[in-house]
């Protein structure tokens, strides 16, 4: 991709420091955006690698010791790392996969391998540790750093506005989508690209820190053999990785995306698209998936300049009922998480809610509460309701729970526990320990919209709840077939579905 067309609202310099020409290669540190194909990251190095006519070396490491890590975690990610080595064979880049182990661990490894870069890429991405990583990186290495967003549809520094709710992000999303649209990542960035190769590494660095390469390709069973995360959340039966979310992918949108707006909360349905692991690792990128859903309605974004921008779903995108309810999720329910977490350091907090929540849970905080459960009774899906503890259950065996489950969880951890600070705790460690798409923007999202935040006062006022809107496990039974859910998902009867 030519400088000239670099979209410059996705970069961001992490210092001051100047390219070193004499250098001997273009480093692009892969964390966030784990893909070779539409990857702004990836093309912003691509790019300086042929202005300085220097080799690509493509590092992507996996620490051991990050909170929540765990052999779930490491082994969705290490699927994508093998994807990744074998697609590299047909680029003309290095890449270097590297998991730390007990034996091998990463201590200094970016300032070692940026000593001889010309300049360092790097993902950004607002969660999680990367945005520490980041400020580290700045410092530690010797030469320009920079770090590019390619998280979704819309830069997500693009407007520093904070929107409080989805109506008015999709608002905004409709005046400024018709230009963003017109942008993308290159599907191949190395295509009729000639890179100079790259001797051998220092061996200062492959000895201290070798290469995955055979660790990737050998069994699947021995990938942990070597590595002690901190958690020992199993693995489990998705498959990480590109290939995995393509397939996944190509599935939903020939059998689920058509009944999408009416299937979607329906518990006994697989309607729902399941990419959200896939887009939080970086295995697939929004923008493919948008392209896609373009060329099959033959259209193209500039005859979004004719939609009236007004705020609402329906109708704007010029599409099906059930493809613009998926758009909807994945840019504007999505990309209102980034926006979020990108421009508010403290979006964790639960002071960060809006007003009106903050103040009718504070009226309500002293209300009785018929059941109160810890967080290892929530953990280990000790309530008394089956369908909560089914929910639980998935989320421990699968890493994931059904979407409209998911809103149920978290209402019912509100009202379950001693305070709505506890409720707000219990719900973050759990999704960021056991959900493969924990630790995002669109996770805090899910999580904090359970207490109020992007959502608006609901009456009539209730117990503990106030004015914050309200859900039940024996609602959702009447309206869905909870029934072959809960026995999926049910090791033992620990009660019913009431509350």
């Amino acid at each position: 991709m030519p400088a000239s067309v670099f979209p410059i609202d996705r970069l961001r310099l992490l210092n001051k420091k100047p390219l070193n020409s004499d250098a001997s290669y273009v480093l692009y540190w892969m964390v966030a955006n784990r893909r070779l194909a539409y990857n702004y990251s990836l093309d912003r190095a691509v790019e300086y690698a042929m202005r300085l006519n220097k080799p690509l070396l493509v590092v992507e490491p996996l620490a051991k010791s990050y909170r929540w890590s765990s052999p779930r975690l490491h082994h969705f990610v290490m699927e994508g790392m093998e994807q990744n080595l074998s697609a590299s064979g047909k680029m003309p880049l290095t890449y270097y996969p590297f998991v730390e182990s007990d034996q091998y661990p990463q201590s200094d490894m970016l300032r070692s391998f940026s000593a001889d870069a010309c300049v360092v890429v790097t993902d950004d991405f607002p969660c999680f540790f990367i945005p520490k990583l980041l400020k580290s990186l700045g410092r530690t290495v010797p030469c320009q750093a920079e770090a590019i967003d390619s998280n979704g549809v819309l830069p997500m520094r693009a407007e520093s506005r904070l929107f409080t709710t989805a109506y008015s992000f999709r608002r905004h999303c409709q005046k400024v989508l018709p230009m963003w649209l017109q942008q993308s990542p290159s599907p191949n960035p190395t295509q009729d690209t000639k890179l100079p190769h790259l001797q051998d590494l220092d061996e200062n660095l492959t000895s201290k820190w070798p290469s995955a390469e055979l660790l990737l390709v050998g069994e699947k069973g021995n990938w942990m053999q070597s590595v002690s995360t901190n958690l020992q959340t199993p693995v489990t039966k998705l498959t990480g990785g590109r290939r995995a979310a393509l397939e996944c992918w190509r599935l939903f949108k020939n059998r689920g995306l058509s009944g999408y707006d009416v299937l979607r909360n329906q518990v006994d349905q697989k309607a729902t698209s399941c990419l959200s692991p896939y887009l939080h690792f970086g295995h697939i990128s929004t923008h493919e998936i948008v392209k896609e859903i373009f060329d099959h309605q033959e259209q193209t974004p500039d005859y979004l300049n004719l939609s009236k921008v007004d705020g609402r779903r329906e109708g704007w995108w010029k599409m099906s009922a059930a493809v613009e309810a998926f758009l909807d999720q994945l840019i504007i329910w999505r990309e209102i998480g980034f926006n979020r977490c990108a421009n508010d350091p403290n979006f964790k907090s639960f002071n960060t809610l809006p007003q009106w929540s903050l103040i009718t849970l504070n009226e309500h905080r002293n209300d009785f509460r018929p059941y109160l459960y810890s967080l290892e009774d929530f953990e280990d899906s000790l309530t008394h309701d089956s369908l909560w503890n089914a929910a639980q259950n998935q989320l421990k065996m699968e890493g994931v729970i059904h979407n409209y489950l998911r809103m149920l969880w978290g209402k019912k951890i509100l009202h379950w526990s001693e305070s709505p600070e506890q409720a707000l705790d219990i719900m973050i460690e759990l999704n960021n320990k056991y959900a493969l798409d924990g630790r995002n923007p669109n996770s805090y999202s899910g999580i904090f919209w359970c207490l109020g935040r992007f959502d608006r006062a609901w009456g009539p006022e209730r117990p503990i709840f106030g004015k914050v809107r309200y859900m039940t496990s024996e609602n959702t039974a009447r309206k869905y077939n909870v029934k072959s859910y809960i026995a999926n998902y049910t090791d033992k009867e620990q009660g019913n579905t009431n509350a």
